[in-house]
């Protein structure tokens, strides 16, 4: 269980018995632990548990008892090694951690989980949340498990996927006639109207502890799959990157268990990877700002990278500078060949966010930036199936069954495309 809250721009320590949001600086707190306390707590442990969620690791989570937690089964996602073919031919060593599999299909039922673990404890009975549409659907499934009342404010042009996830689950839908941005302008007034706990991107501190979790398993993850006890980090991490929540949850983890005796100071370089019609973080990385102004006229067609302007933005920044890491652009139309990519040549249907980091891997690796030795991870924060309205069909084959000459007409399509090879 944590024992403070940390402003962490300042540093001033904020009162972990309550709820709180943003620290007095208006910066985001981070949930500190006695971790000299947990000596006894080590990798073998948490091996041994029969805990399948990401609560495996509650000692560093909200809880004082593991039954507190508000839990789908979230976490513990698959961790998949690329096959070298095609476009993948020349990377040696890239893997891909599918945050699909969660319960809600995207990475933001780990944040969900933990905050609404902890909204319960202190016996919130209503959060409000703006959503560029998965964080809609999570905080509504979990919010349902703990018996609160949800109200999301969504961009009106959000997936319908999303929106019809979040309307069956009960939540108060909100659609709004602009960007995330506008959306949490209005969640905000209205949780000042309405005494609504405001369940933010980083304006609360618990959505950052469950999507930490992703640094542990990705250290456990590695370990496994070589074959040791002895955790490891990959050299090089790609995430798709809007409010940021993942990349810094992942480095709070990486200093967790360096404190924790779990790891040594070695660190991943942590690229992030933004549309290039919504990318105020790699904006302000190439001027070598502190921090990240609103992005003008966002767009993109991956609705998780459609963030102008977080909260979180000089901490990312410094996360990129202190890992020797970069920051890049991905077009939507590249991102979405890079979805087609992953799914014939991989079998992963991955969200369009998944997309646009594979896509980015093949700049990096094509400019010299990514070594081909090198312990490359893509993160996928979603699954595809939350965007089929930007999928295509095109060259579906059609054939009446009544015909006998059906299957010379498919034999004739098919040698004709290729697909059969005469």
């Amino acid at each position: 269980m944590h024992t403070a809250l940390e402003c962490s721009l300042t540093g001033e320590i904020h009162d972990a018995n309550c709820l709180q949001g943003l620290s007095r600086a208006g910066k985001p707190l981070l949930a500190r632990y006695d971790l000299a306390a947990l000596r006894d707590w080590t990798p073998a442990v948490v091996r041994a548990r029969r805990e399948r969620s990401m609560w495996r690791f509650h000692e560093v989570l909200p809880v004082n008892e593991l039954s507190e937690a508000v839990s789908l089964g979230e976490g513990l996602t698959p961790f998949l090694k690329c096959v070298e073919r095609g476009v993948f031919a020349g990377f040696g060593d890239l893997w891909l951690k599918d945050e699909g599999f969660n319960p809600t299909q995207s990475f933001k039922a780990r944040g969900m989980s933990a905050a609404m673990t902890r909204a319960a404890a202190f016996g919130v009975q209503t959060v409000a949340l703006p959503s560029a549409g998965n964080a809609a659907g999570a905080a509504t499934a979990y919010a349902a498990r703990a018996g609160i009342r949800c109200v999301i404010f969504v961009p009106e042009d959000t997936p319908p996927a999303n929106i019809l996830e979040s309307a069956c689950g009960g939540a108060q839908v909100v659609l709004v006639n602009g960007l995330i941005s506008d959306c949490g302008r209005l969640c905000r007034a209205a949780c000042d109207r309405f005494g609504w706990f405001d369940l933010s991107t980083l304006k609360e501190p618990f959505r950052l502890e469950g999507k930490k979790t992703m640094g542990y398993e990705l250290a456990f993850d590695l370990a496994d799959v070589r074959g040791t006890d002895r955790l490891q980090l990959p050299d090089v991490i790609l995430y798709p990157t809007g409010g940021g929540t993942g990349l810094i949850g992942m480095w709070k983890a990486f200093e967790e268990m360096e404190q924790l005796g779990w790891i040594g100071s070695e660190r991943p370089r942590m690229v992030v990877v933004q549309a290039d019609g919504c990318a105020p973080i790699v904006r302000a990385f190439e001027q070598g700002a502190t921090f990240a102004p609103m992005f003008p006229n966002a767009r993109t067609a991956a609705s998780g990278l459609r963030v102008p302007a977080a909260v979180g933005d000089f901490l990312m920044l410094d996360i990129l500078r202190k890992s020797g890491g970069t920051a890049i652009t991905i077009s939507d139309d590249e991102l979405m060949q890079g979805v087609y990519e992953l799914a014939r040549l991989q079998g992963v249907h991955a969200a369009p966010e998944g997309g646009a980091v594979w896509r980015a891997a093949v700049h990096l690796r094509d400019s010299g930036w990514l070594r081909p030795d090198e312990t490359i991870v893509l993160f996928n924060t979603g699954a595809a199936v939350k965007y089929n309205h930007l999928l295509r069909c095109d060259d579906a084959l059609r054939l009446d069954h009544t015909d006998p000459d059906s299957l010379n007409q498919l034999e004739q399509s098919l040698t004709a495309s290729g697909f059969v090879q005469r």
